[in-house]
Parts: structure tokens; sequence; C-alpha cells
């Protein structure tokens, strides 16, 4: 049987995308996307804002940015063999379906990418791993990949519901990837 839908493509934005019909049921990060994506990316450079996209229609969308942490917010097991300095990390800032599409495995697909795109910089720069500002809704879906609480000495969003800072390890990553898949 041949699908009518087209393929779902992730790829960055670019500053001619209309968001301004993104919905996806949580007003911050309906804000975040439609106002502020564009200039971060495109303007400060501080974040990159991945977009799925079936057809002409913004399906779902996750930010990046680099970030740093120190070992000795890890679990002993984790940090063990690690240098006591700032360590590379990418991070997870945002990341929402719009409402038509969700149900249909978009969240684990750009979730794929974003994890893709931690072992890119690992490759490429240094990347010990992914933290995930995760919502409340959220805990046990990051939790049953892999990710685990950790506690942040700076960087704290300030959203209300609080995130909470969650950290996957590197070399955790490819199993995430196909947990992910089957989710």
């Amino acid at each position: 049987m041949i699908s009518s839908q087209p393929e779902v493509r992730i790829r960055r934005l670019n500053p001619a995308d209309d968001r301004s019909k993104f919905r996806s049921g949580n007003i911050d990060l309906d804000r975040f996307f439609q106002r502020y994506a564009g200039q971060n990316q495109f303007r400060h450079h501080i974040g990159t804002t991945y977009v799925a996209v079936q057809g002409d229609q913004i399906a779902g969308f996750f930010t990046v940015s680099t970030g740093e942490m120190v070992a000795e917010k890890l679990a002993w097991a984790q940090r063990r063999g690690l240098p006591a300095y700032p360590l590379p990390v990418l991070r997870l800032a945002r990341l929402a379906v719009d409402e038509r599409f969700q149900g249909h495995s978009i969240g684990s697909l750009l979730l794929r990418a974003a994890l893709g795109l931690a072992l890119d910089l690992r490759n490429r720069f240094g990347c010990i791993g992914v933290v995930v500002d995760a919502k409340p809704d959220a805990l046990a879906f990051y939790s049953a990949l892999g990710f685990t609480p950790i506690q942040l000495a700076s960087g704290i969003l300030g959203d209300r519901p609080e995130p909470v800072a969650m950290f996957l390890p590197i070399g955790q990553i490819s199993g995430a990837v196909n947990q992910a898949m089957n989710s």
C-alpha cells in the first residue's frame, strides 16, 4: 500500500518558515517557537532549531545549543575517569510536536535527530552527552530512554512549571535512539 502522506524531513529552521500556525498544546513552547526561535538562531546565534516538515507544514521542532557541565554533577559511575574541568554537552532545550501531528512518532523522530547531533558533536569537537530540560509531563518518556535527573549550577530556564534537567551519557545514546524508534 502506498501512503498518500509526504515523507517527514528534519532540517534546520529557515528564516522564511511560517511558524505562526504551530500549536503544540503548550503555550510556552508555542510562544518560544513562534517568537524567539528565529531570533536565537539567526540574530543572536545562541541556539539552533530543527523542524520536522511534512509537505509544507511544520510538524514539530527541537532547539539545541552547546553547553558544559562539571563531572561532579554526575553519578559516580558516569564521572569516573572524567577530568574536573567543564565538559562539553549538547543541550536539548525544547522539543514539541504540533497537535495535528501528535501520535504519529514525530517526537521520536525529532529526538533521534537531536541525539544524532550529539554523536556528530562528539566526533567533531567532543561531547560527553545530552542535557535535556524535561517538562514535568515528559519525565517518564526521557527516563525510559536512560536520561537521569541532574542538579544545575547555572542555566536554569525559569519556566513554570520548572523543567527538570536530565542527562544521557554519550555511550548510551545508541540505545536511546533504538528505544525512541520503538516508542
